[in-house]
């Protein structure tokens, strides 16, 4: 999964940044208004953090410029990141869009966990993803087959998430690197294929992910 993070303060920014990162999330930060737009007008991101209180501009703004005629891609879902406690405040900032509203200061723990709750918003993906034997629990971190666990890497979990959350689906090496990877992925590389040739080794046999020529990857336990 892709996060935006809008976020002025950088020491604030750093620590969510490695947070997010560490769970497995490729993560882009904008620290000003202006370059958040810079970064949707090119990428579809799956959640957007967003601060309220930018130095060009406010954040909320930016919410409701969504859906209206813009060049931005709108983010699948919003999480509003602000000290704006105020109920009017927090009101204003749902109807103008947003998915969830947390206020500082909060545990990043809750940040986590309201960033896993809105994903399961869509298409009803659930608290623990399952494919055939294949069990990913994204809260945990933890990924098992057939009861016994796998180890993976951030970039592995990360993949082997995304791909099990439209499970039959074939899904282009280009869409994984849109979701699975951060702005700073060379397009040109060999990243998906490598990364997708490690954790099929690791997840054994029989083979799960299921290359469909021409198109992507597509996980499932038929080839067919």
């Amino acid at each position: 999964m892709r996060v935006l993070l809008i976020e002025d303060d950088p020491d604030l920014a750093d620590v969510l940044e490695l947070g997010l990162q560490n769970a497995a999330y490729a993560t882009d930060v904008a620290r000003t208004r202006a370059e958040a737009e810079e970064l949707l007008m090119t990428t579809a991101y799956d959640v957007a953090c967003i601060d309220l209180g930018l130095p060009d501009g406010d954040g909320l703004d930016l919410v409701r410029e969504f859906g209206h005629g813009t060049f931005l891609e709108r983010p699948n879902r919003i999480v509003i990141i602000t000290a704006r406690d105020a109920v009017a405040q927090r009101v204003a900032g749902l109807d103008a869009g947003a998915d969830d509203y947390l206020v500082k200061p909060f545990a990043f723990e809750e940040l986590l966990a309201r960033v896993r709750a809105v994903n399961r918003r869509n298409d009803q993906v659930t608290n623990v993803l399952t494919v055939d034997d294949i069990r990913v629990d994204p809260a945990a971190l933890s990924v098992t087959r057939a009861g016994s666990d796998v180890s993976l890497t951030t970039r592995e979990f990360a993949l082997l998430r995304y791909l099990m959350t439209y499970p039959g689906r074939v899904l282009s090496a280009e869409e994984l690197l849109e979701h699975v990877w951060d702005r700073n992925a060379d397009p040109m590389s060999t990243s998906v294929r490598v990364i997708m040739s490690r954790l099929r080794r690791k997840l054994g046999e029989p083979q799960i992910i299921h290359t469909v020529a021409g198109a992507g990857y597509r996980i499932g336990s038929h080839d067919g």
